[in-house]
């Protein structure tokens, strides 16, 4: 899985005529995965891991950077927090999901910025699981030109965080977004990553997960009006339309 992974990373940057790539560093399991396998594939100078915080929490930061130090790679960390509190001074109230996704889609303009700047490719982060059910910021960290671990779910990016000897604290460490304190995504989910993987891994095989219904139907559910956002905005075939003299 690894040496498939890396392979295919080297092979996409070159197909894509890129100098490297950049992403997002949060300190949490799936992009210090992300970020060690482009290393490895790339080598030092041809990867940037951003640390963009945005009135996070301190922990995240200090292991980003101890991952990123572990592994040699190349980092930036830009504070956000300022540029945040101004942007949304400009709009009106709004709920704590709508101003979580806004640190999100922030980040994503940073890491355009970059990648525009440097002709790197957005070397998104999530796995399998977060896409199957839709839990990512559409044009957020569902933003990307390439997911490396995006056929992989939460349990298999364990398995590989193992064998590529992330430390142990960040594999144990309660999966977050990092959308406000205190949050987790298993709460944000209604299901833990080990129940979810199970219910998903039965239903792509077309087979009835071992779970309760009540919890089968929310992960389904979640993957049908999530669809969206595993698509590209549908087009209006003006030429597909029938017309008629009464229009």
């Amino acid at each position: 899985m690894k040496e498939r992974i890396i392979f295919w990373i080297k092979e996409y940057v070159k197909k894509s005529r890129a100098k490297g790539v950049v992403l997002g560093l949060s300190g949490g399991l799936d992009s210090s995965v992300v970020g060690v396998l482009c290393r490895k594939a790339l080598g030092r100078n041809k990867v940037l891991a951003l640390i963009l915080p945005c009135h996070s929490e301190k922990k995240d930061i200090k292991d980003a950077l101890f991952l990123a130090k572990r592994f040699d790679i190349n980092t930036r960390l830009i504070d956000l927090s300022g540029i945040y509190d101004n942007f949304i001074k400009l709009l009106p109230c709004a709920d704590k999901i709508t101003l979580a996704n806004l640190k999100v889609r922030l980040r994503m303009v940073v890491l355009y910025y970059f990648a525009n700047k440097l002709n790197y490719l957005v070397c998104g982060t999530s796995n399998k699981s977060e896409l199957m059910t839709g839990y990512f910021t559409k044009f957020g960290d569902g933003a990307s030109d390439m997911l490396p671990i995006g056929d992989l779910l939460k349990s298999q990016v364990k398995e590989l965080a193992k064998e590529l000897n992330i430390p142990q604290a960040i594999i144990d460490k309660i999966p977050s977004a990092g959308l406000w304190l205190g949050q987790t995504d298993e709460k944000e989910l209604g299901v833990s990553y080990h129940e979810l993987d199970m219910i998903l891994e039965k239903l792509e095989r077309k087979k009835r997960p071992l779970l309760p219904k009540d919890k089968v139907d929310k992960v389904k559910e979640k993957i049908r009006f999530s669809e969206h956002k595993r698509r590209l905005p549908e087009i209006c075939f003006i030429k597909k339309w029938r017309w008629n003299k009464d229009g």
